[in-house]
């Protein structure tokens, strides 16, 4: 019998390109070729100040966008992704290179990869989309905000302070600004920031980020902006692939930063996917192909110094809407700046921080829509909610946590909903002609509850309650045909209220019990106590059969009530 592990080389050539990716990206190469270059020129500023963001610099952030992008571009699930670094993932980076070091960044990339390979083998790409959209609206937010706030120091042209949490690092640029202000760096900045939103709204498809850059930095060295600090000295291409900062000893510790890069890589990257088939026709990516091409761009990306990467949102919309119908688009974007990176690294060296600073702030705004934010708080309470606490734990702790709280935020209120929704019905035995006496003889003596919806841990105390308030009655059925599903605290809680039955001398009887709930109860005694004279009822009518007898032998009903039993006309169930 082959075994599962003999199956993973097979899954992984499952998992590579095939025939038809090169078919599609022969298709029409003019038009994904302009589309690349186009992306190109709007991925710089955003590489750039990305790297820088992170605090392992600019060569950083361009390595990645080459070496990740080129590599998710080929082995990824989507013909349409963009990757490289992110804001997403820069706020993640930030504390780990304040504790690690750069090394420690590196390290981490290198892990997160191979654990997203690990996933795409696991078929694990498909349990993504269960993540609740106020979790990912609610986080953008967050990202969003921290992302402006990182961009505070450079913004105001002061030393990044030091730490690892926003907010006060935000704070103590204030203050040193309001010592020594640069009002130079902040000029450029806001200039930037301005001519990309208003660009934008005027001529959506003109890259205005690489035109304010270029306009910031002609500026700066015209008028001998000192103020100004450009990003500094850029290697004229990639640094060759070493694992130099590999330290075995601290594998450990990184672990659990790993594991926080792999699910935000995860996560960001199928999102930005789902983003892309959303804009376009007939075009779906595959989960599993997706996380195996972004674990091999992490694992590659570090070798070269750069940081772990994502697939990118904006990028991904701007090759949707230039045109691109293959993956030879997002590969074009790599191979440009790649050629960027050795042709033009004294020229891209001596761009203003403020600059990039106000390329990331509008990016910041733009990344916030207004409207998604205004239908998930209208839509209902619970989403509100989740929306608000994940954006807010974004802000004041980190994104790991931030989806973490969300996720049991949105599935509590998701529970809470659930178990609301499960009924316990009084419903009638019988209808029809019988004899007012008769009637008024089984209404008084016997009772059944009909079990609507789930009965699990959420649901199963109300029911406990419910269903031990009954009174006055010998005999009580209950038709659990509609029990959708039941856990075994719901199972535990039956059976509790069973035994309080039986311990005020009311007999319970079950009927239309389905194989899936007889295991659960079986496994905690509840079947049993759910018996009466060795046997369970398969419907109502056998049930009301059985309670009938039971009255009879008990002397609570004559005989010869018990001996002609009308069927009940309702469903037998």
């Amino acid at each position: 019998m082959t075994t599962g592990f003999h199956r993973v080389p097979a899954r992984i050539v499952s998992l590579l390109p095939g025939r038809s990716d090169v078919a599609e990206a022969t298709r029409d190469p003019r038009r994904d070729l302009l589309a690349g270059v186009t992306v190109a020129v709007v991925a710089l500023p955003l590489a750039l100040g990305f790297g820088v963001s992170s605090g392992l610099g600019a060569a950083a952030g361009l390595a990645t966008a080459v070496v990740a992008g080129a590599l998710a571009a080929v082995f990824g699930g989507s013909s349409l992704q963009v990757s490289g670094p992110t804001g997403a993932m820069t706020v993640v980076l930030v504390p780990i290179v304040a504790r690690y070091g750069p090394g420690g960044v590196l390290t981490v990339g290198l892990m997160a990869g191979v654990m997203l390979v690990g996933l795409a083998v696991l078929r694990a790409g498909k349990y993504m989309r269960y993540v609740p959209a106020p979790v990912v609206e609610g986080f953008t937010l967050g990202i969003a905000c921290v992302i402006g706030l990182q961009q505070v120091p450079n913004a105001l042209g002061v030393p990044k302070p030091e730490g690892d949490r926003v907010l006060m690092v935000t704070w103590r640029a204030f203050e040193e600004f309001a010592k020594h202000p640069n009002w130079t760096a902040v000029g450029l900045a806001v200039a930037v920031a301005a001519v990309m939103l208003i660009g934008a709204r005027w001529r959506p498809t003109v890259p205005f980020s690489i035109v304010a850059v270029i306009a910031a930095t002609i500026v700066a060295r015209l008028v001998h902006l000192d103020a100004a600090k450009p990003i500094g000295d850029l290697p004229s291409g990639l640094p060759a692939p070493s694992l130099s900062f590999l330290d075995l000893g601290s594998l450990g510790s990184l672990l659990a930063p790993a594991v926080a890069v792999a699910a935000l890589a995860a996560l960001e990257s199928l999102l930005s996917a789902s983003v892309a088939d959303g804009m376009t026709v007939g075009k779906r990516h595959d989960p599993d192909r997706e996380l195996f091409g972004q674990g091999l761009a992490n694992i590659a990306a570090p070798l070269f110094g750069g940081v772990p990467a994502t697939g990118a949102i904006a990028r991904t919309a701007v090759n949707v809407r230039t045109g691109a119908g293959s993956r030879l688009a997002a590969l074009t974007h790599a191979v440009v700046l790649a050629v960027i990176v050795f042709a033009a690294a004294p020229l891209v060296s001596r761009i203003p921080l403020a600059a990039l600073a106000g390329v990331l702030l509008a990016t910041a705004v733009r990344m916030v829509e207004v409207g998604s934010l205004r239908a998930m708080a209208k839509a209902t309470r619970s989403d509100a909610l989740t929306l608000v606490l994940t954006a807010a734990a974004t802000l004041v702790l980190d994104l790991v946590y931030a989806v973490i709280i969300g996720l049991v935020v949105a599935g509590a209120l998701a529970l809470r909903a659930v178990a609301q929704q499960v009924r316990i019905d009084r419903v009638p035995l019988e209808t029809g002609d019988h004899s007012a006496e008769e009637h008024a003889l089984l209404a008084e003596h016997i009772v059944a509850y009909r079990i609507d919806g789930p009965l699990f841990f959420a649901a199963a105390h109300r029911f406990l309650l419910e269903l031990t308030e009954v009174a006055d009655v010998r005999v009580v059925i209950l038709r659990m045909s509609r029990v959708s599903t039941m856990d075994a605290t719901g199972a535990l809680v039956l059976k509790d209220a069973v035994e309080k039955l039986k311990r005020r001398g009311i007999l319970v009887l079950a009927s239309g019990i389905r194989p899936g709930q007889r295991q659960v109860l079986d496994s905690v005694g509840a079947l049993e106590a759910l018996r009466h004279a060795g046997r369970e009822y398969a419907d109502t009518p056998e049930a009301i059969r059985a309670a009938r007898a039971h009255l009879e032998s008990a002397g609570v009903l004559p005989a010869v009530a018990a001996r002609t039993p009308r069927a009940p006309r309702e469903e037998a169930l």
